[in-house]
Formats: C-alpha cells, structure tokens, sequence
C-alpha cells in the first residue's frame, strides 16, 4: 500500500511554507522520496519502528502506547466545507509521509527554493519515526450549521454532562478538531503537531494541546503495566488489542449503531485530571490502598492473588469489614458495576510546571476510547464522581470528547465518510 501521489493543496502549501511567499515553492520540481506504507508495524524496534497510516481503523488505537504524547485540539475557522475537506485531505497526506519517517512537505527542512521557508520545522530531522502515529477525531461543534453537518452527528458524540466536582478550565477543553500524536520520541510528537498545525495555518487554529509523558496504560499483553504519579500500577484490567471480540463489542462503533460513516471508528474521550500529590505524598500507604483497592506493589486486588486476579467485592475481613473498600476506585470502576462496560485507555503522565504556591502542576491525561460514552464513559465516570475516594486528592480541570472515525485507504482521506466519499 503506497502513499497518495496527490500533494498537499496551495492553502496546506501556503501553511507551511508562510503564506507571504509560498508561491515561490509552487511549481518549483523537486524530488519527492519514494514511501511505503506497511500492512503491520515494521520488523524495525525501538526507535526505528513504524506503524502502518492506512488501514480499516486509525492508528494509535490498539497500537502498543508508546511512552509519549502531544495531543492539541483545533477550532475550525470561517471556512467552508470544501475547504474544510482540504484541510483533512492536506493532513491525510502530511500524516501519513511524517508516519512513515519522511517529512511533510515535498522538500524538507533543508531544502527546496532558498527564499522562501522551509517546508518542514527541521526538529525532526535525521531522527527516526519512533513509533510515530496521529489519530485524528471530530467535535460535537464540528456539527453545526456552518458546513450542514448537523444531520450527520453520531448519537453517540453527545455532550458530556456536568459531573459532581468538575473545575472545568473552557479554553483547555472541547474542539472542532483533535490530533492524538504517540511516539517513543517527545521531539517526534511535537514536530507532528507543529507541522500539522502550520498546514491548517488559515483554515483551523490549536485551541489547546497537552503534552504527556510515560504511558499509564498498556494496550498489548506484551506491555507491562506503567504506573501513574500516585505510585500506582494504572490501567491493569484494559482492554488489550488481542482481546478481538471484546473490542468488537467494546471498541468499534458499527453501521447499525445510529451513523453508518462512523463504522470501524471509534469515540474518545480526553479528561485532563489534576493530582494534587503534595497531599498524596503525606497520606499512609494503608490509606493509599485503601483508596485505590489494590497493593501498591505488585498492584493486586486488596482481596488477594496477584496483579490479574479478579477482585472479590464480597471478601470480608475484621469486623466483617469488606476488604475492598465499598468507595474504592477498583470496585466503582470494575465493569461488574456498569453491565460489563469497558473502556481502552492510553493515558499518559503530565507535569506543567508549577502554579502560584509552588505546588506541581501535575497530574494523568487521561484517553479512552470506547464505542459508546452513553452505556461506558458516562456512567463510570458518574459514579467515580459522586463516591470516588480518589476524588480528595484529583480534580478534572479540562474535557473534551471526539468521534474518531474509521481509517482510510491509500488515495482517500481521513473523515471521507463522513462527507459521504469512500
């Protein structure tokens, strides 16, 4: 499966070579590098390896976590629909050539006409892929009335409710528009962004973006399970990509769930959580446990076994008290809880900085993906809200929520189904 021949478009030109004197670079020959993309992920590791841009689902999905992440959310601006189809056909393409180790643009960072900007930001150069995939999603305000989309909105992206504790910050949450970037190289992530970012120079602006670090999930067997910033093993009972019927029920919207373009996509919901781990850091290991419902070192439940074993709710120990804490974050996360709704998680560590009393701006970033937030997300997170005893020591301070739709073939482009192409 090769890349598209098709080149970005004059506006995705004009973005990245600087709309004053883009026109310089248009019509000039160059020459182009010869990619291909692969059906699997390259027999290359580490740093070297590659995953494959095309295909029946996006990318970064199931793929292995890698370790990190810039995730950056757009508003579209005064444009119309066709030039919001560009914009996706511009980034399809730009996408799949940085995916696949080679640049943006046409020249490259070195290269092409002299005076005129590079058509590559450069930071990536002589750096491997590392892993690189971008996963792309649409907003519930992506369908309005500005590009007659209203029709097409999946019932599943609906607007998440107000939860019990929210401190919600506006201008670091929502969006027309997401780009999820993973790699095992923080450099090879941001340059995706902002390369991405200067292609949709004039048609879309970041609204707001994260950066994360260590992955506290793990989507393969082959992963072992990460920790958060609390110390804890994270994500232990998430979905696997070899778990294939699960994520079938679990994971990929289909055609007869209400918007038959969505189908082999999926939904996803970005939640940034504060910690306030001053406090975390001076509470007893037991109440930690107690919390969280499982040992802090292997990560099993409260309830005995190891790190996989089924936690038993019903286990009792002095005083008849359960072993698992009735508020626990196991037992009101467990699916037993919420008819047997799971969720994929592939959330990352963030450290900002500092606030205003010195304390660390830090906390988990916090990605699911699922096949429906109405019967999963909501309802889970519901209950965490109103009875979590994490909820002392978190606070959700940004949100948004995406339809991600299916991936697309060689020659096409991401979101052509929604606009009714193949």
């Amino acid at each position: 499966m090769t890349i598209p021949e098709k080149g970005l478009s004059r506006r995705g030109l004009l973005g990245l070579a600087g709309a004053g004197i883009a026109g310089a670079t248009l019509g000039v020959a160059g020459d182009r590098v010869a990619l291909a993309a692969t059906d699997t992920a390259s027999s290359a590791s580490g740093a070297a390896a590659t995953y494959p841009f095309f295909g029946d689902h996006q990318s970064g999905i199931v793929t292995p976590a890698q370790d990190r992440l810039h995730f950056a959310a757009f508003d579209v601006g005064d444009i119309t629909k066709a030039e919001l189809i560009e914009l996706l056909q511009d980034w399809t393409v730009a996408a799949s050539r940085m995916t696949a180790g080679s640049t943006p643009g046409e020249f490259g960072p070195a290269s092409g006409p002299y005076d005129a900007p590079p058509d590559d930001t450069g930071e990536a150069l002589d750096l491997p892929p590392a892993g690189l995939t971008l996963t792309f999603g649409f907003g519930p305000s992506l369908f309005d009335e500005r590009f007659g989309l209203g029709s097409r909105r999946p019932p599943a992206l609906v607007d998440l409710p107000h939860f019990p504790g929210d401190m919600l910050n506006a201008g670091a949450s929502n969006g027309d528009l997401c780009v999820q970037a993973c790699s095992d190289d923080p450099q090879i992530a941001v340059h995706a962004i902002r390369n991405l970012s200067r292609i949709a120079f004039g048609r879309a602006q970041l609204r707001w973006s994260q950066l994360g670090f260590g992955r506290t999930s793990s989507t393969t067997r082959a992963q072992s399970t990460p920790r958060n910033l609390f110390g804890f093993k994270d994500g232990t009972a998430n979905l696997k990509a070899e778990d294939t019927s699960a994520l079938a029920q679990q994971l990929w919207a289909d055609s007869a769930d209400g918007a038959p373009w969505m189908a082999g996509g999926s939904y996803l919901v970005a939640r940034t959580i504060r910690m306030t781990v001053e406090t975390w850091d001076r509470t007893s290991l037991r109440e930690q446990e107690t919390i969280m419902g499982r040992n802090k070192g292997e990560g099993a439940p409260l309830s005995g076994g190891t790190e996989f074993t089924e936690p038993d709710f019903e286990s009792v120990g002095r005083g008849d008290a359960p072993l698992i804490d009735t508020a626990a974050h196991v037992r009101l996360a467990h699916p037993s809880g919420h008819d047997g709704a799971q969720l994929l998680r592939r959330g990352y560590n963030y450290v900002d900085g500092n606030d205003e009393l010195g304390r660390l701006n830090a906390g988990l970033f916090f990605l699911a993906y699922q096949r429906d937030p109405r019967t999963q997300f909501i309802p889970i997170q519901l209950a965490l809200a109103k009875n979590d005893l994490m909820n002392e020591y978190i606070r959700h301070v940004g949100s948004g929520i995406f339809a991600v739709p299916p991936g697309c073939q060689s020659g096409s482009y991401l979101g052509a189904s929604l606009f009714g192409e193949a």
